[in-house]
């Protein structure tokens, strides 16, 4: 079972994995920022779920990396392997027993241990006008799961109902039913404040959030550029 060292939690959060012998791991393809010289390191389509090609083009619908880079040690040692979102950021474990599957929104997912399979779940109709992306990365089975986001991340216990801007959300269990709605009393007052798409979520279970929201980030810095 690999261990995990987080940086200082704070603007630019990063973790070191440290891998028994043998044991593998799977990250966003680019994530890896160093690695001992005993970690194998290879590049893939495939989840612990198979799926190949097309798993890989699904994970890109769901905002997500084509390929994965996996972590093993190749002589018997245990090794290192240090990874960090690209935006500046929170990164955070979660430990998920298998018992629920836990969705993550586009962007949010860094890493995950060997005994997790990723797949994805489309959102429908709901996902082209929320802004984010039309499929969640489904994560399921026994491990450790490992997010970022951008800004500081929190984690909610969610019993009864919450309503969450759709930028912010990071990851929650699949126990939590969700639906989108506008965040004003009229779609043009959402839209003329600027606050556009929410989703409500109800039930009980564990949401993540993050303080920022990097779609708006990207239009604000974008409207300063200078034209190419």
């Amino acid at each position: 079972m690999a261990n995990y060292t987080m940086s200082d939690r704070g603007s630019y959060g990063s973790v070191i994995v440290e891998l028994d012998a043998g044991e593998r791991f799977v990250s966003e393809s680019g994530a890896m920022f160093r690695a001992s010289d005993n970690v194998e390191i290879d590049v893939t389509t495939r989840s612990r779920g198979g799926g190949g090609l097309m798993s890989g083009v699904r994970r890109m619908i769901a905002g997500e990396s084509f390929f994965l880079s996996t972590y093993r040690t190749n002589d018997g040692r245990e090794g290192q392997v240090g990874l960090a979102p690209t935006l500046a950021g929170d990164v955070t474990v979660i430990d998920c027993s298998g018992a629920r599957r836990w969705l993550c929104a586009g962007g949010s997912f860094l890493g995950a241990s060997g005994g997790l399979t990723l797949d994805t779940q489309f959102q429908g109709i709901r996902g082209m006008f929320s802004g984010e992306s039309l499929s969640f990365l489904a994560v399921e089975g026994r491990g450790e799961l490992l997010v970022n986001a951008f800004g500081s991340i929190q984690e909610i216990d969610v019993d009864g109902a919450l309503t969450v801007d759709t930028g912010h959300v990071v990851a929650f269990e699949e126990t939590l039913e969700y639906s989108m709605d506008r965040a004003g009393s009229s779609w043009i007052q959402s839209f003329l404040a600027s606050e556009g798409v929410v989703l409500n979520f109800r039930g009980h279970g564990r949401l993540y959030v993050q303080s920022h929201n990097p779609s708006e980030f990207g239009r604000r810095l974008g409207g300063m550029l200078p034209p190419r």
